[in-house]
């Protein structure tokens, strides 16, 4: 993936993200445009500096941002053993009984397996909705379902491939993919956002923002990241996403990998958690915020049954147990 690091974030470089009004004002340094899926992408002359034009664009009132690039688990900002390990087959029989739920999972896609083979939603997905076949981060997506459907029996979950088979993904290609969304046949009510990256101004990505903002009767739920600090994270630090971090599997203490901060919402166990995979049989252990999230996501997508998302949300959020820098604690109940 060609990208760079600016004031500490990744950067693809020489692309910059605006709203239509501020094309003709970036023209100037503009080579080529790209417009799809509500977002402009600007192929900026060779030279110029997205994050300095970023600012400029914003001081003149436009949205502007660099094309963050954002990974599932961030490796390149430290975090726990980064790879899967085999586990021993995870008992579950998926129930009969539907939920009216709609779980928007954007990640590396979802692979074949035993827990979902029959329902209607994988027989839907295409095959741009496939897991990526190689990669360190190859199956992401797939133990992230696996932990959703278990956390919420009988939801569907509507699969959009944004990240490749290393994990990373940029704030272009999400913003798009959320922009789908919004014409999907059946609405999404919870979104599971397991990856992120921090902005070369620890500002919030304002196109990304946007596109979540166009989505308001969906609960977005965002890992806080691996780093194990408390810079923001996005987009889990946006103020209505519900970000997360990650407790040992005592569900006791934060995972010494964890973000944290007071833009961290809520936290679920993170660390050994068991779940499908397109190796090994069919089953591994993992670690991370990201495997936390799916399962504040699934609790929420688990109470939306029988009230709306928000209102679900408000419920977890309500929880009696907190944790200072790490929000509400949410029980696995897997």
């Amino acid at each position: 993936m060609d990208m760079q690091s600016a004031g500490q974030a990744l950067i693809r470089p020489g692309q910059l993200l605006v709203d239509r009004g501020a094309t003709s004002a970036a023209g100037r340094w503009t080579q080529a445009v790209a417009e799809a899926d509500g977002v402009c992408v600007l192929r900026l002359t060779p030279g110029v500096d997205p994050c300095e034009l970023a600012l400029d664009l914003r001081g003149r009132g436009h949205r502007a941002s660099p094309n963050h690039v954002f990974a599932g688990q961030p490796l390149f900002f430290g975090g726990p053993a980064s790879r899967p390990f085999p586990a021993e087959p995870v008992p579950f029989r998926p129930g009969e009984e539907r939920s009216p739920v709609v779980v928007g999972l954007l990640d590396t896609g979802v692979a074949p397996h035993a827990w979902w083979s029959r329902a209607e939603w994988y027989g839907e997905l295409g095959k741009e909705a496939a897991d990526a076949s190689t990669g360190n981060q190859a199956g992401h997506g797939t133990f992230i379902a696996g932990l959703l459907v278990r956390r919420a029996p009988g939801v569907a979950l509507k699969v959009c491939r944004v990240l490749d088979g290393d994990g990373l993904g940029d704030e272009a290609g999400i913003v798009r993919a959320l922009h789908r969304l919004r014409s999907a046949p059946r609405p999404v009510g919870v979104l599971n956002l397991s990856f992120g990256g921090h902005t070369f101004d620890d500002q919030p990505p304002p196109m990304l923002a946007d596109a979540l903002g166009a989505l308001p009767d969906t609960v977005a739920v965002a890992c806080a990241g691996n780093t194990a600090c408390d810079r923001p994270f996005w987009p889990a630090a946006l103020p209505s996403v519900i970000g997360v971090g990650a407790l040992d599997a005592g569900e006791e203490h934060r995972s010494p990998f964890s973000a944290h901060g007071p833009w961290v919402d809520a936290c679920a166990r993170g660390e050994w958690l068991a779940s499908s995979y397109p190796g090994f049989e069919g089953y591994a252990t993992w670690s991370g915020t990201s495997f936390a999230t799916a399962l504040v996501a699934g609790a929420v997508a688990a109470l939306a049954r029988e009230a709306p998302a928000t209102e679900a949300a408000g419920q977890i959020l309500a929880g009696d147990r907190q944790i200072p820098d790490l929000g509400v604690v949410v029980p696995a109940s897997l």
